[in-house]
């Protein structure tokens, strides 16, 4: 692969580099003295590890207000265990170190014809109830060398272009190879080459991968881009991913922050993706442009925020479905509770309001209320050889498609005592599309209502 040369050789520059720099910095400078590298700064494989314990209670309730099948609503409650441990790496020119980890899902409530949250695997008789307990367990091998790391295993990618996701009870994850580096100051560059995926409610360490949307199947996902800080104000990226016979993607995003004065402050994001078909093309014929703007500007405790996002081409904005479980490889601002307004040719529209009641004498406390607006979606020229048309079934998005979204949270996190960084968290949802916002009309939902109630407790054991 492609990538992986590039990775490679990165490592071999970086490691050329970095023996230099210690050699010179032996001879001519002590620690205190001069900045030296993490990896020459490092304290040992345990000296510098962490062993973490997270609780997660997640109770998940989703009412549809219509529905194709029997189940009108979903209703689960389950608690999860994630045991963390990272290691340190050993001392000396090149650092080793290893990380592992380990996640229980038990169940509290998931009855007869209520299951599917995914929080919980479905019982195999029954896909509408959860299984009683379920668990994974995995880790990966690392080096380090100056301030670039090489990682081998089951790992938890952050790139726009391949994430994983962590928005149920547990975390999913992939397995392969990861290159992460920081040798340049302000620069993070990173790189990897998967092929296989765990879904959040899954104990199968050799999943598919494939896509949200199209559900297609690929076999290995490479990806490698970079992030560079100008300074505290402004910052940018772009990206690249490769999905074998899939497509290739691309992406690129601006961030930037104005002050007004020490408590006003205008922000400003732009995310664009470009994602185009590729060797065989098992998705079908894909070329679509997609990008999203937002404007928010924060008063003292008040934040106020516009967001426009538009998807251009006649497929949706698919992105990474890890193991069966939806990847977070979705860097757009209408992306949201339920709804991630990527219908082919979709126009949406964001308004967001959010308080932080530190200043207001209540810290830890914090509000959020937004509400987004769909329009013109049309799927209807889709490729009826893809995975987003069909010509027995016909196109998965149908033409004049509209759709709105509220959402409403509320989170408290304790600031001090024996019960620090426990939080408390409500998301409330509210979903509504027209009937042709799905080719299937009156045989898919057309909204429905949810309410998520989270609590986390985060320990360090070691």
């Amino acid at each position: 692969m492609q990538v992986m040369k590039w990775s490679v050789m990165a490592l071999a520059i970086a490691a050329a580099t970095s023996q230099m720099a210690y050699a010179d910095e032996q001879d001519d400078a002590t620690p205190a003295e001069e900045n030296i590298s993490s990896q020459a700064a490092s304290n040992g494989f345990i000296e510098d590890a962490d062993l973490t314990l997270l609780n997660r209670n997640f109770a998940f309730y989703r009412n549809f207000n219509h529905g194709a099948d029997d189940q009108n609503y979903r209703n689960e409650w389950a608690h999860g265990f994630m045991t963390t441990f990272t290691s340190g790496f050993t001392q000396g020119v090149i650092g080793f170190g290893a990380d592992a980890f380990g996640q229980v899902g038990l169940k509290l409530n998931s009855g007869e014809g209520t299951g599917g949250t995914g929080l919980l695997p479905v019982d195999g008789s029954n896909p509408e109830k959860g299984q009683d307990e379920y668990g994974l367990a995995g880790g990966a091998v690392k080096a380090r060398v100056s301030e670039t790391v090489l990682a081998f295993g089951q790992q938890r990618p952050e790139s726009p272009v391949f994430a994983t996701g962590d928005s149920r009870l547990l975390p999913s994850w992939a397995t392969g190879t990861t290159l992460a580096s920081d040798e340049i100051t302000d620069l993070h560059i990173q790189g990897g080459h998967f092929y296989s995926g765990s879904g959040s409610a899954s104990t199968n360490q050799d999943g598919e991968l494939s896509t949200v949307y199209g559900g297609t199947d690929f076999n290995t996902a490479d990806y490698i881009g970079g992030d560079y800080t100008f300074n505290d104000n402004l910052s940018m990226g772009l990206h690249a991913s490769k999905y074998e016979d899939l497509w290739n993607q691309y992406y690129a995003d601006l961030y930037h922050t104005f002050s007004f004065s020490d408590d006003v402050s205008l922000s400003t994001s732009l995310n664009y993706y470009n994602t185009q078909d590729t060797g065989d093309a098992n998705g079908g014929e894909i070329s679509n442009n997609t990008y999203s703007a937002a404007f928010a500007l924060a008063v003292g405790a008040q934040t106020f925020t516009l967001a426009h996002q538009r998807v251009n081409g006649d497929t949706p904005f698919d992105y990474l479905n890890a193991g069966g479980s939806d990847g977070n490889s979705i860097w757009l601002a209408n992306s949201v509770q339920y709804s991630d307004f990527n219908a082919p040719g979709e126009k949406s529209y964001q308004a967001r309001y959010d308080l932080d009641m530190t200043t207001l004498g209540v810290p830890g406390l914090s509000f959020m209320a937004r509400y987004i607006t769909g329009s013109g979606g049309n799927g209807t020229d889709a490729d009826v050889n893809g995975a987003y048309n069909s010509v027995v079934d016909g196109p998965l998005y149908g033409h004049g498609g509209d759709e709105w979204e509220r959402d409403l949270e509320v989170k408290y996190v304790v600031q001090e005592g024996a019960a620090k960084d426990l939080s408390f968290r409500v998301r409330q949802a509210t979903w509504r599309s027209n009937n042709s916002y799905f080719s299937g009309g009156e045989d898919f939902s057309t909204g429905l209502d949810e309410v998520r109630i989270i609590t986390e407790y985060p320990l360090d054991i070691l």
